[in-house]
């Protein structure tokens, strides 16, 4: 028997539902493009434009509210303090603006969750597959929580960051150090993944359970990404802020997966 409350997953996604979601898309691109204050680049909207069709697409709206409440909250935030960080030279590049390196460096492990469900839907929709996708749309919920708390805390943390250290030594560093951390930046990324969480019960992508399986996967991740940009990313010059964000967002997803299945074998149910 299929849950009712996870229906929307198992439904073969149908041309109509493409057709709104190319449809919307480009509504929503057009306004994009001519107000005055741009959040994307071209090439980053032509690329956010293609995402928002996958999503939908594979999703619904359902999925496409999650990566837009990401997509909303993560642009705001990156201008708190925005003069302050670029006279500091800690500012992200473009004021803020994303290319499509920061699309995809933000989503691309919650779009091969969404193509997992998809081509599960399409190619073996049957009860027998009712777990993978729980636990993809679990994966897909926990990689924007990941995603945006990395966000908070980097943004919050530079802007208002009193004590910062970084996280392999411990040692006082500047803001905007690679591997830097701050208790307020840690407080702010903790209230973000919280905050998408709940978007995702909200929309029928996970379970109560789900919500604190995410907070704890995206807290497990955005240290782990702290710890590769002090170490790793210092190191190795191709090792990239995109790179390591989809790196994150895949820690964040495989810790939420990883997590379900073993507290599911212990006999709790959160999927």
């Amino acid at each position: 028997m299929v849950d009712a409350n996870f229906a929307f997953l198992y439904a073969t996604p149908s041309l109509n539902g493409w057709m709104i979601a190319v449809v919307l898309n480009t509504v929503l691109a057009a306004i994009a493009w001519i107000v005055p204050k741009k959040l994307l680049t071209t090439s980053g909207l032509i690329h956010a434009w293609a995402l928002g069709i996958l999503i939908w697409g594979c999703l619904g709206w359902q999925g496409y509210t999650v990566v837009m409440f990401y997509f909303l909250m993560g642009s705001a935030v990156t201008k708190v303090g925005i003069a302050q960080k670029e006279a500091e030279g800690i500012a992200e590049k473009r004021s803020g603006a994303r290319g499509p390196e920061n699309v995809w460096g933000s989503a691309f492990t919650a779009a091969l969750c969404a193509l997992g469900i998809w081509v599960c839907s399409v190619f073996f929709a049957s009860p027998s597959t009712d777990l993978i996708m729980r636990l993809l749309a679990l994966g897909y919920v926990a990689s924007f929580s990941t995603k945006l708390a990395d966000t908070c805390a980097s943004e919050i943390g530079k802007a208002y960051g009193k004590r910062t250290f970084l996280i392999t030594t411990l040692q006082p560093v500047s803001r905007g150090t690679e591997g830097a951390v701050s208790l307020e930046g840690t407080v702010a990324g903790i209230v973000a993944s919280v905050a998408i969480a709940l978007v995702g019960w909200a929309v029928g992508l996970i379970t109560p359970g789900g919500i604190v399986i995410c907070i704890i996967a995206a807290f497990i991740a955005t240290n782990i990404e702290s710890v590769i940009g002090a170490t790793l990313q210092t190191q190795i010059e191709w090792l990239s802020n995109e790179l390591v964000n989809v790196a994150n967002t895949l820690i964040g997803a495989i810790a939420a997966i990883a997590i379900a299945i073993a507290v599911q074998n212990l006999g709790f149910l959160v999927l």
